[in-house]
């Protein structure tokens, strides 16, 4: 759905769960990330961009003036309620606690939306790797700023919105997902400096190329420490490498100190350093529609979370292999697994032109090779998050 149509679509679902019209309606979308993958936690360089799915949020005040926010989800069972006049803190049900977290970070501003019936759905896949979790939360933060009529810098809010998964998600997320719903612009990916937190918008509105997302329709239980554990391995590189994160390491120094790690600890190093790397390189072949090279740094980037890192799974394998066979003459440039890795989803950088092709051709050999049905679907660079009414 376009955001017209979500919002002629929230707007009535509203009217049916509270029985009248919304006053404030927001959205945030979800994102993809081009290259740049487990460099965020290391200072390094991201290139996401936001994704033409949302999740979209109605609001009004509640009639009887309470001090209280009922969040009800068209996805839910269970509503997640705000008591404002006693201290926030996690509760149930879970995916409450994402907007609990950032109506905590406004409260703690000294930003009080008074009380609220909320209505949010949501078209941003699930535990598909393309970050549902923070179009809540940065969807929360913009419909507070409409509510309340008080707008926060951008970069500000996505910090917010970090802060809530942290504290009340216990997620240690990096700051990528919540910077790109904040601050995505149509027709652009935005290459993010994770130490400085500079931003640079990088123009991608060439009609002939486009990204498509490969949704593998698997996502692997885990013993749920593998995020961690390849943090804690990263810090233990740079502590024996000497620096503060491997940001300040280049592959010539780490293959002069190779010494000073474990073979494991080594081969994670490798993929962060070249990571860092390829994504402001990549962001260069994109500007001038290099699109042969940009490709080729997507399956540099693929081969090392799959070798070196060791978070991509035979699902992504598979998909990456298929794009390879297809390759350029095909229409396809490049093929890489996106988001933290395990199942979720890959972005295939192609020709526009082959799009409908290159589809129905991953979707085929992807059910013969795994036995899955994959989910197939294009989207180009779309805007950040955006006040739609109040």
């Amino acid at each position: 759905m376009t955001l017209q149509e979500l919002t002629a679509h929230i707007t009535a679902e509203f009217q049916k769960t509270y029985g009248r019209a919304p006053s404030y309606i927001a959205a945030a979308p979800g994102r993809v990330n081009v290259i740049g993958e487990h460099t965020d936690y290391n200072d390094g360089f991201v290139l996401p961009m936001a994704i033409e799915f949302y999740t979209i949020m109605a609001a009004d005040k509640r009639p009887d003036g309470a001090g209280i926010i009922t969040f009800r989800s068209t996805s839910q069972p269970d509503a997640a309620t705000i008591d404002l006049s006693q201290p926030v803190k996690p509760s149930t049900p879970k995916w409450g606690n994402y907007p609990r977290g950032v109506v905590a970070g406004f409260l703690a501003r000294g930003i009080n939306p008074g009380g609220l019936d909320v209505l949010l759905h949501s078209t941003v896949p699930l535990g598909s790797g393309l970050s549902s979790s923070a179009a809540l939360e940065v969807c929360t933060a913009t419909l507070i700023e409409a509510v309340t009529g008080q707008t926060i810098d951008p970069i500000e809010k996505a910090l917010l919105a970090q802060k809530a998964e942290h504290d009340f998600a216990n997620v240690p997320c990096g700051i990528m997902d919540q910077f790109i719903s904040a601050l995505g612009r149509e027709g652009h990916l935005l290459l993010l400096d994770c130490r400085t937190r500079k931003t640079e918008l990088v123009p991608m509105n060439d009609p002939a190329v486009a990204l498509l997302i490969i949704n593998t329709n698997v996502k692997h239980e885990l013993s749920g420490g593998e995020y961690a554990e390849r943090r804690a391995q990263c810090e233990e590189a740079a502590r024996n490498l000497g620096v503060k994160s491997l940001r300040d390491v280049t592959a010539e120094q780490l293959e002069a100190n190779k010494g000073k790690l474990s073979e494991l600890v080594y081969r994670r190093a490798r993929h962060v350093i070249g990571e860092i790397t390829r994504t402001p390189q990549a962001a260069k072949e994109i500007r001038t529609s290099n699109w042969t090279a940009a490709g080729q740094l997507m399956y540099a980037s693929h081969a090392a979370l799959r070798d070196d890192y060791e978070v991509s799974c035979k699902e992504l394998d598979a998909v990456v292999e298929i794009a390879e066979g297809i390759g350029n003459t095909g229409g396809i440039y490049g093929c890489r697994m996106t988001g933290g890795g395990f199942g979720g989803c890959c972005v295939a950088l192609v020709k526009a032109v082959e799009i409908k092709s290159i589809a129905k051709q991953i979707e085929a050999a992807y059910k013969i090779k795994t036995g899955i049905a994959a989910t197939v679907f294009s989207s180009r660079p779309a805007a950040g998050a955006t006040i739609i009414k109040g």
